[in-house]
């Protein structure tokens, strides 16, 4: 049996994580997790409470790494020379990409689980607030890169961004799982460049 580590919440958001992506977030109890990490059942519910506080932060955990990762690259390009703000825009469609790399697990939880399926009843008020909020940092994100491109952060401006940065990687990337494919990459920074050459009405 593992050696207990009560001390440790990632290493249990880790077995809550890797038992979501391999078994479904069904197979996310505590009892499972306990006995993937060697932590007491109390001590799991002392730290998160309740088994849907324990996904959703689960879940929360990977979407702020992911939102970090793609607020970097981001800032990266955007303190560099024009033409930054479309390679900004290009950085951050293809986050998923880099993200799966570096953090496989917290990329397949995101694709397995969406935001809308964690808050529920059983969530607590606290942690349905720092979901949501996720969007919200997306948001802001979006309006920086619209007001970047055209000087503007109206609805249409962040309309266009929205499709660079969540419809095009959806459809290119994720649903198809072309992640590794070059040439789906490829695919991508075509279809974003073409949407911003467009821009927004």
């Amino acid at each position: 049996m593992p050696r207990p580590r009560t001390h440790d919440p990632d290493a249990v958001l880790d077995a809550a994580q890797l038992l979501a992506v391999q078994s479904g977030p069904a197979a996310v109890t505590i009892r499972a997790v306990a006995a993937a990490t060697g932590v007491s059942n109390g001590a799991i519910y002392h730290t998160f409470g309740s088994r849907a506080e324990l996904l959703g932060r689960s879940w929360l955990r990977a979407a702020r790494r992911f939102l970090a990762m793609q607020t970097e690259l981001v800032d990266t390009h955007l303190a560099a020379t024009q033409p930054a703000a479309i390679e900004a825009v290009l950085a951050a469609a293809e986050t998923p990409v880099l993200f799966a790399e570096q953090f496989p697990e917290s990329a397949r939880l995101l694709h397995l689980v969406s935001r809308d399926e964690l808050l529920g009843d059983e969530v607590p008020e606290a942690l349905a607030a720092e979901l949501a909020g996720t969007d919200r940092t997306l948001v802001e994100l979006m309006i920086r890169l619209a007001r970047a491109l055209w000087d503007r952060g109206d609805a249409r401006a962040v309309e266009v961004i929205t499709t660079c940065l969540v419809d095009l990687p959806t459809a290119i990337l994720l649903r198809r799982d072309q992640l590794t494919d070059p040439r789906a990459r490829h695919q991508l920074r075509a279809a974003v460049r073409a949407v911003l050459d467009v821009g927004p009405r």
